[in-house]
């Protein structure tokens, strides 16, 4: 069975969603972001003060070469994971299927102004929000898109990427 990885911005709820999706799927879980800050034991903040961006998308890469081989897990990945050179090919290249939580701009703000978490990427809503309209190509190129408007719980959420999974496995 491959990997399920969940994409998208910071704030997007992939971690939260991700846990429930993979118990109701009995598969699982896997968050990168955690997974990166075991290898290095380090928090990301700390990885991206000490070895900067590339530093930290090295150990990401490296973390995320772990994910692949663990089969049928549920990822969900740091917010520029899918749209680092080579990742999505990586994701993508034993059967893994991606699907982007597509949030509107303004629901990410918020929910950033209110968590801001350990983001080393978040300087000013500015700079997110010019980020976040770079970024969002790349997350447009992932298997699925899941349109959401952010009123969704971690559970409605699960619930709506297990919809789309199971309706595409039976197309197949």
């Amino acid at each position: 069975m491959s990997n399920l990885y969940l994409v998208g911005f910071m704030g997007a709820g992939k971690s939260a969603a991700g846990r429930v999706l993979a118990e109701r799927l009995g598969r699982p879980f896997v968050d990168l972001d955690e997974l990166v800050e075991r290898g290095a034991g380090q928090s990301i903040g700390e990885l991206f003060a000490g070895r900067g961006e590339a530093g930290f998308r090295q150990a990401e890469r490296e973390a995320l070469e772990e994910s692949v081989h663990r089969g049928g897990a549920v990822v969900a990945t740091g917010g520029g994971a899918f749209v680092e050179p080579g990742n999505r090919e990586l994701m993508h290249e034993q059967g893994g299927e991606s699907v982007f939580l597509d949030l509107p701009w303004p629901v990410l703000a918020e929910r950033l102004r209110t968590d801001r978490g350990d983001r080393p990427l978040w300087a000013s809503e500015g700079e997110a929000r010019r980020l976040w309209q770079a970024r969002r190509p790349h997350y447009l190129s992932a298997t699925w898109t899941l349109a959401l408007d952010g009123s969704e719980t971690p559970a409605e959420v699960a619930e709506r990427v297990a919809a789309l999974v199971s309706r595409a496995a039976c197309a197949t």
